[in-house]
This record gives C-alpha cells, sequence and structure tokens, in this order.
C-alpha cells in the first residue's frame, strides 16, 4: 500500500483485520488492513449474499448495458486480452495450454484465448453473463470459483480481470487458485490500479470525494504493491506488470468525468483512439512499452501482475 491514502486515520478493528480507516462511502468504512497487506471494507458483508448478488441481479440492476458495451469496445480491449496473453506466454514459456478465467463475464477474453490455441474454461456466478459467454460457444462453468473447483482441471494458467475488488475474501479465491494451477504455472491478475498517485492529485486538485472508494460492488482496494505482496505470501513470484490508460489524467487536464457522465464517455473514447492509433500504425510495441513503464512506476488504471508458480 504504497500512496498515501485520504485523511482519515481513525483504527477500525472488525472480526481479525485491523487498521486505519482511509475512506467512507455508503455507510461503510475502507481500512488500511495490516493483517491483510491491502485495502478493505470493514465489515464486510456476507459472502453468501454477495454471491446471490452477483448470480441474479448484477448485470440486470447494477451493470445492465455492461454486455453490450463490452461487445461495443471488443476491438479495443482485445489489445489488452492480447496483451495478457503474451505476458502470459513469456511467463509460462508456452503459447497454449489449460487456462481458467475466474469470473469470466460475457467471455470475450476467454474468446481470445481460445483463438489462439488456449483450452479457454470461464467461471462465471452470473446467469446473464453466462448465457451471453455459452452463445458464443464457450466453456462456461456458471458458479462461483469455490462451488466450481472441485470439479476443474490443473490449469496452466489462471486468469481473473476485475474480480477481486468484488469478493468479500480475495486471499481465499487465490489459495484455491494456486492449488488449481500446476507447477510451472502462471497467474495474471488485474484490477483497479486504487489509491494510485494520479487519483490522490486530481481529488486534491478537484475537491472530490474519493470517487474509486465504492462499497458495496468494489470490497478490496489493491495497487501493484499490495497485490503482488499479496501474491508472494501465497508462494507466487511476480514477474511482470501490465497497465492501461491513467484515466485520471483527463481529471488532471480539467476533463470531469466524476461530475459529468458524458464527459466520462468522452473520455473513454479519446483512451481508446489513442491506444488503436498505434495498432493502426504498425506500432503496437510502442503502446506496450508506454504501458510497461507507468506501471514500473504504479501508475495507469489498471494493475495487472503476472506471476509464476515455482
Amino acid at each position: 500500500m504504497s500512496a498515501a491514502a485520504p485523511a482519515r486515520h481513525d483504527e477500525i478493528v472488525w472480526n481479525g483485520h485491523a487498521g486505519p480507516a482511509v475512506g467512507r462511502a455508503n455507510g461503510m468504512d475502507i481500512i488500511a488492513c495490516a493483517v491483510c497487506g491491502f485495502r478493505h471494507a470493514a465489515p464486510l458483508p456476507d459472502p453468501a449474499e454477495t454471491a446471490r448478488e452477483y448470480a441474479e441481479s448484477y448485470y440486470a440492476e447494477a451493470k445492465p448495458t455492461y454486455l453490450a458495451d463490452a461487445d461495443a469496445d471488443q476491438q479495443w480491449a482485445k489489445l489488452f486480452q492480447d496483451d495478457r496473453l503474451d505476458a502470459i506466454a513469456r511467463a509460462a514459456g508456452r503459447q497454449t495450454g489449460t487456462l481458467i478465467e475466474i469470473g469470466s463475464g460475457p467471455g470475450f477474453f476467454l474468446e481470445t484465448a481460445k483463438a489462439r490455441g488456449w483450452t479457454a474454461i470461464g467461471v462465471e456466478p452470473s446467469r446473464q453473463a453466462t448465457a451471453f459467454a455459452a452463445g458464443r460457444g464457450l466453456d462456461i462453468r456458471n458458479a462461483t470459483f469455490a462451488d466450481a473447483a472441485p470439479a476443474l482441471p490443473l490449469a496452466d494458467a489462471i486468469a481473473a480481470t476485475n474480480v477481486l475488488e468484488h469478493i468479500a475474501d480475495p486471499v481465499e479465491t487465490l489459495r484455491i487458485a494456486h492449488r488449481l494451477l500446476k507447477p510451472g504455472g502462471v497467474m495474471c491478475l488485474t484490477v483497479p490500479n486504487d489509491f494510485s498517485p494520479l487519483q490522490l492529485a486530481a481529488q486534491h486538485g478537484k475537491g472530490h470525494a474519493p470517487w474509486w472508494i465504492a462499497p458495496p460492488h468494489h470490497l478490496n482496494y489493491f495497487d501493484f504493491d499490495s497485490l503482488e505482496a499479496l501474491l508472494t505470501r501465497l508462494g507466487l513470484k511476480p514477474v511482470e506488470r501490465l497497465t492501461s490508460f491513467p484515466m485520471e489524467a483527463f481529471l488532471l487536464m480539467g476533463d470531469d468525468y466524476v461530475r459529468d457522465s458524458a464527459t466520462g464517455k468522452a473520455c473513454h473514447r479519446r483512451r481508446m483512439n489513442f491506444d488503436l492509433a498505434f495498432e493502426a500504425a504498425g506500432i503496437g510495441d510502442v503502446r506496450r512499452r508506454l504501458y510497461g513503464a507507468l506501471a514500473a512506476a504504479g501508475i495507469g488504471r489498471e494493475a495487472t501482475v503476472i506471476a509464476l508458480k515455482p
């Protein structure tokens, strides 16, 4: 937890967790937990209740346009799907194998992996997202990861993109994933890069409350350092960082997408145009080197860590 936090330092102790409060939203405190090594809500909701919400109502109520939006953005999103698959191949020393994705959503990452020769299996609790992905011919298990794990094969790679922030016990999820990962296998985890230097600078300059704190849907708050530290404690070796365009740069330049959703959509289109321009020019390696340098500095909207199981 390298970046400074918004001012709130009263100590909170809950159910074996302890740390100073670093934010509050929707009636829930966020603590910098000394036990876990990352920031999370305290108290945490009942995991069974969280699982029910993601199974039944998340895509229907909280994210009603997500599946259609993901489909529309896939040309751009595939750049980063290929980046992650390239990084997995570098770390594993192999181009194909069995890949499991935790929280596979609409299945586009699985589709990209399958097209590259991976035996790709998704685990997704949402009925709506499972039906969408299955309709594209993908192998999807409609269950929580813990429930699906006993019937899953051992994997050469396990991926999770923007999943760990949503679940009540990400440590247990990663322990299960570690058991399913073959020796020499690769874990590829992507989370929002929260409490980042750019967020804190933009918050200070614009006078916003910390907009990235969003319980109960976002319960856990990682950055590169805290995610790498957690993987190391679980017996994995972090070997590479990836990231994406630092959206908070728009805020720092005066485009206040926090207060105006139309501005947010415009900023999203601009970052897509930025990334796709490199590919159109045949210099995608420049984009990858740029984001690699940002990731090394702990900057970027997402934190992706590639880790190897010895």
